[in-house]
């Protein structure tokens, strides 16, 4: 007889403290959950953007530092005219260099582009170059992950 009595205790005991969640408690921890993933969201979309950017920076001083090989080896840098293409290809215009280095300056045969996809633009004058990338437009100007990044910024 106790054996019954003791399992009829625990079994009313078991049912009554198996309550579920009402609506409004979920509903509470669903909102929450989305106010996190918003928060979230928020901040990765933000750093892709940054991400773009340093990563066309980077490329930037990838150039920069083949430039310089190209100016060590052949005492200038190239024209705007002969481009960055001179970095993968010989020059055939003046001043043709005299000292290229076999394969070029640039590793696997082709120019960097920036983060977009775009080419970068090249300019030379007065001893002096600069590498722009024209941001996430394309265009010239623009703001946030728009705006330019030029190597004289870097």
């Amino acid at each position: 007889m106790r054996a019954r009595s003791y399992t009829g205790k625990q079994t009313r005991h078991t049912r009554h403290s198996q309550q579920g969640f009402t609506l409004i408690e979920v509903m509470v921890v669903i909102a929450i959950i989305g106010g996190i993933l918003a928060m979230v969201a928020t901040n990765i979309i933000g750093s892709a953007d940054d991400a773009r950017i340093k990563t066309t920076q980077n490329q930037i001083k990838l150039i920069e530092g083949a430039l310089d090989m190209y100016k060590l080896n052949n005492y200038r840098y190239p024209t705007t005219e002969q481009g960055l293409e001179a970095l993968i290809e010989k020059p055939n215009t003046d001043p043709v260099p005299k000292n290229y280095q076999a394969g070029g300056y640039l590793k696997g045969g082709k120019l960097p582009t920036d983060a977009w996809d775009n080419q970068f633009l090249y300019f030379f004058d007065k001893g002096k170059y600069e590498i722009i990338s024209l941001g996430s437009d394309g265009t010239e100007g623009g703001e946030g992950d728009a705006a330019d990044i030029s190597s004289l910024d870097i």
